[in-house]
């Protein structure tokens, strides 16, 4: 490894990659980030004036560029908002697939650590509560999700199948609900729907009865997880795959309800039917990482949705 190590981030302007972006070069890396600004914003980075970063404008269905040594690899870009889903079904499918390959093809190239991010959907619609690693899921192939969740299930295989032929150190981080700054408030995840809809004065749109589960994680917290994955020994996380969330389940319906409480708003709330496979619950069993890694999330919910409020309120008066 050189002296001042050197990390690739896909998807590195990003909601989560450009916050990734922030933490390793506080701790000294030098960092290049690529992302093909699909759904990432020049704006996640603006704040950046280090020389030890480098913006590059990539799709990583394509082989990834010359940057010299590399000594990890983050792989996060996708885009990951449902409402993308069936827009962009085919790039998000062959982000996960061809993008991941250029991912493992070029740690292979320089043997350089490979932290590949997964998803809670690969569970899909879970049987089980909570979900722990061992849990393969409950996945429609065919439906509207299946581009993003089997596309992510797909890169996990492929992570697993190179870290055996080639004897490589890849790890895997299955990342639970987070929301923070920087989320889009057109996300169409419930947390940037809920709080634009408030902040905007609009009743909360519930889908259901609002008695589905959900476990939300700040990303702060999401961010440590990840870092603790991605130092940790090789002994200890090579070839392993974590679970990364909060384990504090919350229904919809109280989430509505904090929400309006937090927001100065007259909204209400309304009532529509469900989209198709969305899960009844979703929450993670963190009991592998938090004990061989000794990592647990700190953020409160009302705590993070304080710290959120303000950046979503500063997005929509710029819309």
């Amino acid at each position: 490894m050189s002296q001042r190590p050197h990390a690739i981030v896909t998807g590195g302007a990003g909601f989560v990659g450009s916050h990734l972006v922030d933490s390793l070069l506080s701790d000294g890396f030098k960092v290049t980030s690529l992302d093909n600004f699909g759904s990432g914003r020049t704006k996640n980075l603006k704040h950046i004036e280090s020389e030890r970063f480098t913006s590059i404008n990539h799709d990583v269905r394509e082989p990834f560029p010359d940057v010299g040594d590399v000594d990890y690899i983050f792989h996060f870009a996708s885009r990951a908002s449902p409402k993308d889903f069936a827009s962009h079904a085919v790039e998000i499918a062959l982000t996960n697939s061809q993008g991941t390959k250029h991912a493992l093809e070029c740690s292979r190239e320089h043997d350089a650590r490979a932290l590949i991010a997964s998803t809670s959907e690969v569970y899909g619609n879970p049987e089980e509560n909570p979900q722990t690693e061992t849990y393969n899921g409950n996945v429609n192939i065919r439906g509207l999700r299946a581009p993003y969740d089997e596309s992510k299930r797909f890169s996990e295989a492929l992570a697993v199948a190179y870290e055996k032929k080639h004897e490589m150190d890849i790890r895997t981080v299955r990342i639970f609900n987070t929301y923070g700054p920087r989320m889009d408030p057109n996300d169409g995840r419930v947390i940037p729907n809920f709080l634009s809809q408030a902040i905007r004065g609009d009743d909360l749109t519930i889908y259901g009865d609002g008695s589905q589960t959900r476990s939300f994680c700040y990303v702060s917290d999401l961010i440590g997880g990840i870092r603790t994955i991605s130092d940790a020994p090789a002994a200890v996380a090579s070839g392993e795959v974590f679970n990364v969330g909060n384990t504090q389940e919350i229904t919809i319906q109280e989430l509505a309800d904090v929400i309006l409480d937090l927001v100065d708003t007259g909204s209400g709330v309304t009532y529509q039917s469900l989209p198709q496979d969305d899960p009844e619950v979703r929450r993670p069993d963190i009991s592998k990482i938090s004990s061989e890694l000794d990592w647990e999330p700190s953020i409160s919910l009302r705590t993070g949705l304080e710290r959120t409020i303000p950046h979503f309120e500063e997005r929509l008066e710029g819309d």
